[in-house]
């Protein structure tokens, strides 16, 4: 405990990162746990309503359930019948395109848990390697003795590794975070494939999938006009 009281105290200015590295982490995974609990939706349950309105052809039945839905996967499985709807171009294109914008907004705050995860460790050696330099600097200037000297070093080494210590806890901590993380968002991209299918199937049911352009009848050759007998 005195070890810890004196790096907080001598070793703030060293501390700090590895503490703000520590309060990002833990605000990033507060914000990423509340935005994927209100947005998680029961997959199962939106294929089966959906592939039943879509089914029966009520695509307006089918809108709606999307609305009741809510959420991010509401958001994209609306997305996905109007496009249904409107039958223009490449679906499965404009669908990817539609996903791919989710998964982003999936994955906002990731890299800030994958950069903690690689600089926190070397933060806490650079705060060791400070404090040693720091004890070896303060027994040259006292010119301590074997017999005080070696306490002496032994205490400032002690205190130095708090440093690692600290940056290695904060670095496990957003390696595990971001592993989660992308397991959730990796179950989301599944989710996706899944509604993507429902929809290509059911275009291609409705005659909606990308064909090739019908041909333009060929025009007839113009006569040239015969003159008027005078």
């Amino acid at each position: 405990m005195q070890m810890i009281l004196f790096a907080i105290k001598n070793d703030w200015a060293v501390l700090l990162p590895i503490l703000a590295c520590s309060l990002l982490t833990v605000a990033v995974f507060i914000e990423r746990w509340w935005f994927y609990r209100t947005n998680r939706r029961d997959i199962v349950e939106v294929i089966q309503v959906l592939q039943n309105e879509l089914h029966r052809g009520n695509l307006g039945g089918a809108a709606r359930s999307c609305t009741e839905v809510g959420g991010l996967l509401g958001e994209v499985a609306q997305m996905g019948v109007r496009t249904l709807a409107e039958q223009k171009g490449d679906f499965e294109r404009q669908f990817d395109i539609t996903a791919n914008l989710a998964t982003r907004r999936l994955e906002r705050g990731l890299p800030v848990l994958g950069t903690i995860a690689t600089v926190s460790p070397y933060l806490g050696l650079f705060g060791t390697v400070v404090r040693i330099l720091l004890t070896f600097g303060e027994m040259a200037q006292a010119g301590g003795g074997a017999a005080g000297g070696a306490p002496q070093i032994m205490s400032g080494i002690g205190s130095a590794l708090i440093a690692t210590a600290f940056g290695l806890a904060v670095a496990i901590t957003a390696v595990a975070m971001n592993n989660y993380f992308h397991t959730v968002v990796s179950r989301w991209e599944e989710d996706f494939q899944l509604l993507k299918l429902l929809f290509l199937s059911q275009a291609d049911r409705r005659g909606t999938a990308p064909q090739t352009a019908p041909q333009m009848p060929q025009q007839q050759p113009m006569r040239p006009r015969q003159n008027p007998e005078i």
